[in-house]
């Protein structure tokens, strides 16, 4: 092989060589653009999620809500306003149902991205909504009916008392000393940003979106 053809064999080589070396660099800032663009994506919509708990749960409500609840013939007024008033945290879940369901689509989108562990967050959402729902469901259908209207010992009196401050305490927002649910979602949400962060440093010539977005995140909860 003359001196020619060695120069252009080492060429093609040195060619070949930067070209799989620019595909892989591509390849690695396009999976890191994704994953980027899907831990945001995701944590924007924990925030939402985390506000709109907050508001399902707000303890103040209009007259009119809790009436879109489907009323049974044998009720009396009595019990369907208990219902109704129970009701109030199914309607207002109703109303934001679509960002829940558009949150739960991107579970396993997440946990292939970052883990199975990136799963723990949205598990222990779906736990969160469904206590309140459970607490509703008993408040309306037995603790706030008995209360007053049933006969009771001073100790079953005492029972009844705490187990309905229990769910209370789950259905509405009772302030920041007592409340147990809020504290748990704002734990959910730090997962998550912890989870990010870390595509993040992998990423980190990528974009700076995170550290702004959680300075705004931030500042509206000191509001």
């Amino acid at each position: 092989m003359n001196a020619a053809n060695v120069i252009t064999s080492i060429s093609v080589a040195i060619a070949a060589i930067s070209f799989v070396s620019g595909v892989s660099a591509w390849k690695r800032e396009f999976i890191g653009k994704r994953q980027i663009e899907l831990a945001e994506s995701v944590l924007a919509m924990f925030y939402e999620a985390e506000d709109a708990i907050r508001e399902i749960r707000n303890p103040f409500s209009y007259t009119d809500e809790g009436k879109s609840r489907k009323r049974a013939d044998y009720e009396r007024e009595e019990e369907s306003q208990l219902l109704d008033q129970a009701y109030v945290v199914f309607e207002r879940y109703q109303k934001r149902e679509k960002l829940f369901a558009e949150l739960r689509s991107m579970k396993y989108r997440f946990m292939a991205a970052f883990g199975s562990q990136a799963g723990e967050p949205f598990k222990e959402m779906d736990k969160i909504l469904s206590e309140i729902f459970i607490s509703a469901r008993m408040l309306g259908t037995h603790y706030w009916r008995r209360q007053g209207r049933v006969q009771m010992s001073d100790d079953e009196f005492q029972k009844h008392l705490d187990a309905m401050h229990k769910h209370e305490a789950i259905f509405w927002y009772m302030g920041e000393d007592e409340d147990t649910i809020n504290p748990r979602m704002r734990n959910v949400v730090q997962q998550v940003e912890n989870i990010t962060r870390v595509a993040v440093k992998a990423n980190s010539g990528v974009t700076g979106w995170l550290p702004r977005l959680l300075i705004r995140r931030q500042a509206k909860l000191k509001q």
